[in-house]
C-alpha cells in the first residue's frame, strides 16, 4: 500500500478517534473508554504513523529530519507517551486535545516534502544523541500543553465558569503531578542531549562543538527548567509559577531547535 495510502488512513483513524473521545468527554465516559477496547486498537494507527515516520526518516541511507518529520515526530511520541500512561492515570481527555495536532502533522511531510539528510546512522553517538532530543521534546511538549491546561481551569474555576470540555480533565493535583513528573524526565533527557552534543560533537556532526542559537537556546531552556525543579522541590512552586516557568522553558527549546529549521529550511529554502 503506497505510504500516501497510510498516510490518509492513518489521518481519518486519528480524527474519528479524536471525534469519538471528545464525544466521550462531554458525557464522562472518557477515561473508561479510552481504558476499553478502542483505546487498545487506537495502537493501530499509531503504529502505522511510526512506520510512516519511519519511511520519511530512514531513507536513502541517511536521516531525513526536516521541521515537518519532526514536528510530526514529537506528535507521535507525545501520543505513544499518552497511549502508556492511561494505564496509569486518567488521561483520555488529554489524547482527544492530543490526536488533532498529529493527524495535522502526520500529512506536513507529504504536502511539504524536503530533504535534509545526516549521514550517520551507523553511529551509536548520534542515535543515542537524536533518541534523547526528540524524547525530551516531546516530553516538554506535554508539560508545556498540561500546564497551559492547569492555568485555564484555575482561571475557570476562579470564574465560576468551568466549560463541559474542561470539566472532564483529570483532578489538578493529578495534573501537576504528571507534570512534573514529564519536566524531571524531561531533564534528565535533555542534559543527555547537551552533553552528548558537547562531548561527541565532532563525531556527531563532523566539527569540534561550537556556541551557536542552538546551543544558547537548549542551555536557556535547560536552566529554566532546573530553575523550576529546584523551586517546586524546595519552595513548593506551583500553579502559576510553574506554568509560567513552563511555558518560558519550552519556547527556549522550541526557538533552539525547531525555529532555527524552520528559518533555514521554510523561509530561507536551505
Amino acid at each position: 500500500m503506497p505510504n500516501l495510502l497510510l498516510s490518509l488512513v492513518t489521518f481519518v483513524a486519528y480524527v474519528l478517534l479524536a471525534f469519538y473521545y471528545l464525544h466521550a468527554q462531554t458525557r464522562g465516559e472518557c477515561d473508561a473508554r479510552c481504558k476499553g477496547v478502542v483505546g487498545h486498537l487506537s495502537l493501530i494507527p499509531i503504529a502505522l504513523h511510526g512506520y510512516l515516520l519511519w519511511q520519511g526518516i530512514f531513507s536513502g541511507g541517511g536521516v531525513d529530519l526536516n521541521v515537518y518529520n519532526a514536528l510530526s515526530l514529537i506528535a507521535w511520541l507525545t501520543l505513544m507517551v499518552y497511549w502508556l500512561a492511561r494505564f496509569f492515570y486518567p488521561i483520555g481527555s488529554l489524547q482527544a486535545l492530543v490526536l488533532p495536532i498529529a493527524a495535522v502533522t502526520l500529512l506536513l511531510p507529504g504536502v511539504f516534502p524536503s530533504d535534509h539528510q545526516l549521514f550517520h546512522t551507523d553511529m551509536l553517538a548520534f542515535k543515542l544523541h537524536i533518541a534523547a532530543a526528540m524524547l525530551a521534546y516531546s516530553l516538554f511538549t506535554i508539560a508545556t500543553l498540561h500546564a497551559v491546561l492547569i492555568w485555564l481551569v484555575e482561571q475557570r474555576l476562579r470564574q465560576a465558569t468551568l466549560p463541559r470540555l474542561l470539566r472532564s480533565l483529570p483532578p489538578l493535583l493529578t495534573m501537576e503531578g504528571l507534570l512534573f513528573r514529564m519536566i524531571s524526565m524531561g531533564f534528565i533527557l535533555l542534559s543527555l542531549t547537551l552533553v552528548s552534543g558537547v562531548i561527541f560533537s565532532e563525531e556527531i556532526f563532523g566539527k569540534v562543538f561550537q556556541i551557536n542559537h542552538k546551543a544558547v537556546f537548549g542551555f536557556l531552556s535547560w536552566c529554566v527548567f532546573a530553575i523550576l525543579l529546584y523551586g517546586h522541590r524546595f519552595y513548593g512552586w506551583r500553579g502559576k509559577i510553574a506554568v509560567r516557568w513552563t511555558v518560558s522553558g519550552f519556547i527556549f527549546l522550541i526557538l533552539g531547535y525547531l525555529g532555527s529549521k524552520f528559518v533555514l529550511e521554510v523561509m530561507l529554502h536551505r
